[in-house]
């Protein structure tokens, strides 16, 4: 993030917090400066050097906001959040059930003022607005991980996933759990960097309105997401992302060339529904689903079970799932047994501890081709990376940073993954990476896939372990885990 954006979050976050004086929390926040920068972006684009035709209503326009003050300004961008809300397509799909959070006139003209006004939010780069809107995320995240850490990854792990799947101008990308979009931008960027000055009007075209798809259940989650795509250049219409619908509850018909998703942590899977008044309703269920492999209750192994339904042959996926997605028996081992001979499941990333805004997780990346039918078993090889043995991260003191991971996507070799080559050996033991073979895999008790092989040297040397603060944090997310666990199983006596 360059210092010039930077500055832009830290006067956005200064703002937030005169706001949290008046009741509103950082979430919250975060969508009005949504709803604002939507309407001066608007108004930015029917000035040159853009001269579009104007998309929002003259009287509904920035204008209309800046020449009002007081109780009349407040009572207007009420006014306005109602009636573009009636709006059709995407526009209305952004103000649908929009509310005027900040009901201060004085603070409200100060927002649209001196951090919305002054800025030339389209002649920005679009990775500028996006690290400018989700430095905000980040941040409400972590002062508030209750409201933000059910959706959002770090993006300093999404980058490197979309740098191995590699997505193209050509693909469709697909998030069943799309949160604020993460996913779906990282692989619009990473189109555009790699393809833009080569694309031609219908690539361009399809890049806009048809390139990206996504569910997410909450829909103010959802709203934002819808947002952050606007933010991105994303104009399609019907809107490409599906709002307060549980993507597990059918097979939506669609399949798509890439799914890239972190699917929401938590183990038991209940049915939800959207009822007429926009509350979310769950009802404690198992999903019936014909083309799923087996039926649990277990939400991770639905969702693994849903991307590989979502994908057309030799389409690639790359999902976020827990620890006992890879080693849980019954339902989780007719799950990976499927995956293995269904799929060329061709790579593991061991992800650490300290990088999600959830505690206690343990997770990992797990990476897989869709293929047709056939006797023999698709997977052939199956690569780990192990980022986790020996390796610290914690959300403050020690972030994730994009770089951790360029040994990972160096090892995956995106370019040709016939061509990998190991770090591990009996020579070098301290290697993250290694290949284990299909046959053998499919041999180990319940198909277990949670591999290390890494010494643990705090086992070993108490010299080497971590700083206090981490290694509290660490206990603490066990700790956390654990009491999951027992909660879980009390559950399930109650029943």
């Amino acid at each position: 993030m360059s210092n010039d954006t930077q500055q832009i979050v830290n006067k956005a976050w200064n703002f937030a917090h005169v706001l949290r004086d008046d009741g509103i929390s950082y979430m919250a926040y975060t969508e009005q400066i949504t709803f604002l920068l939507f309407l001066k972006m608007a108004d930015e684009q029917t000035k040159q050097p853009y001269n579009r035709p104007p998309i929002i209503p003259v009287k509904y326009g920035w204008d209309s906001l800046l020449k009002r003050e007081g109780d009349e300004l407040e009572s207007h961008y009420r006014h306005i959040l109602e009636e573009l809300g009636k709006q059709p397509g995407m526009l209305g799909e952004i103000f649908k059930k929009a509310r005027p959070d900040i009901q201060n006139p004085a603070t409200l003209r100060r927002l649209i003022v001196d951090l919305i006004d002054v800025e030339r939010w389209s002649s920005m780069q679009a990775d500028v607005k996006g690290d400018i809107y989700e430095g905000l995320l980040a941040r409400s995240a972590v002062e508030s991980p209750k409201g933000a850490g059910q959706y959002f990854t770090p993006r300093e792990l999404i980058k490197p996933i979309v740098d191995c799947v590699q997505p193209t101008a050509d693909d469709t990308v697909c998030d069943p759990a799309v949160g604020t979009g993460g996913f779906l931008l990282a692989a619009y960027d990473c189109v555009v960097k790699r393809q833009g000055s080569k694309l031609d009007p219908d690539q361009q075209k399809h890049l806009a309105t048809s390139f990206v798809k996504g569910w997410e259940i909450v829909p103010n989650t959802a709203r934002l997401c819808i947002m952050n795509l606007f933010l991105h250049g994303i104009k399609a219409d019907p809107c490409p992302i599906h709002s307060g619908f549980d993507s597990l509850r059918s097979d939506p018909g669609e399949r798509f060339s890439v799914v890239l998703t972190n699917p929401p942590f938590g183990k038991k899977s209940t049915i939800a529904i959207v009822n007429e008044a926009g509350d979310l309703e769950k009802d404690d269920d198992v999903y019936e689903r014909q083309d799923f492999w087996t039926t649990t209750k277990n939400k991770q192994l639905n969702f693994l079970q849903h991307a590989k339904t979502l994908l057309k042959i030799n389409g690639r996926c790359a999902i976020v799932v827990p620890d006992n997605v890879l080693f849980e028996g019954g339902a989780g081992e007719t799950v990976r047994r499927k995956l293995l001979t269904q799929c060329d499941v061709h790579t593991l990333l061991r992800l650490p501890t300290g990088i999600f805004y959830a505690q206690g997780v343990k997770a990992n990346v797990l990476f897989f081709d869709a293929k047709p039918a056939q006797e023999k078993p698709w997977t052939k090889t199956l690569w780990v990376y192990d980022l986790r043995t020996n390796m610290h991260f914690t959300l403050k003191e020690s972030p994730l940073k994009r770089s951790d991971l360029d040994e990972f996507v160096a090892c995956y070799h995106p370019a040709n993954r016939h061509r990998r080559k190991p770090t591990w050996s009996e020579a070098t033991p301290d290697g993250r990476w290694r290949s284990f073979e299909s046959d053998d895999l499919l041999k180990r008790d319940k198909v277990n896939l949670d591999i290390f092989w890494l010494k643990d040297k705090s086992l070993e040397d108490s010299d080497d372990l971590p700083d206090p603060d981490v290694l509290a944090q660490e206990i603490a997310d066990d700790l956390q885990t654990a009491l999951e666990q027992f909660s879980t199983i009390a559950s399930k006596l109650k029943e």
